[in-house]
């Protein structure tokens, strides 16, 4: 039995695609059961339907309030019957009602070495600093920003030639091989769960 996940996207979706690629390897031990998007033009929403992924538009707009949306999604993820969430490029942050509801681990993956550099525009941040290492970090999501315990990271140096499209290239790449991987060691135990 593989492990199921369930994708939450806001944009074109670059890390579920590698997520989706991944799952049909032979040595994985995941599938992607589901896509929940918040924007109804995103680009995963296109790729899951190519796919053959179920795929659900769920509007902040349809509903009176973020603790309403988060439901419909937690009713969603549950019908599906997911043992794991992985944020991917999801634009919004999830409330401590969603995190106790859903009851079971969340994960995202950010472009940097955090704690350094969380929030928005990373890559910026990381230019402008200075810095002279980058990279993605894949962690467990609680009420913060950013702020969960750090599962597993891949550096990328920042060269002087960089700028912030060809820096957020090189972390791309990264992070499309991290995410699978951890994933991959998660559906096995490998990694012990959150203790939120």
């Amino acid at each position: 039995m593989k492990l199921k996940i369930g994708v939450l996207a806001s944009g074109r979706g670059s890390n579920f695609s590698a997520l989706l690629e991944n799952s049909k390897k032979e040595s994985s031990f995941f599938e992607v059961a589901l896509l929940i998007s918040d924007k109804e033009n995103a680009g995963a929403l296109e790729t899951a339907k190519k796919e053959n992924v179920p795929h659900f538009f769920v509007n902040p707009k349809d509903f009176q309030n973020k603790s309403l949306f988060e439901k419909k999604m937690v009713e969603i993820i549950k019908e599906f019957e997911c043992d794991l969430v992985c944020l991917a490029g999801y634009m919004r942050i999830l409330s401590p009602e969603f995190l106790n509801s859903w009851g079971k681990d969340v994960i995202n993956i950010h472009p940097s070495l955090l704690p350094a550099f969380p929030g928005l525009d990373a890559q910026k941040q990381a230019l402008e600093y200075g810095v002279k290492f980058s990279g993605c970090t894949v962690h467990f999501v609680d009420e913060g920003m950013d702020t969960g315990s750090i599962i597993g990271q891949r550096v990328v140096p920042v060269l002087d030639t960089d700028d912030e499209s060809t820096l957020s290239a090189r972390i791309l790449a990264e992070e499309h091989k991290l995410y699978s991987e951890v994933v991959n060691f998660y559906s096995q135990g490998k990694i012990k769960k959150d203790k939120r």
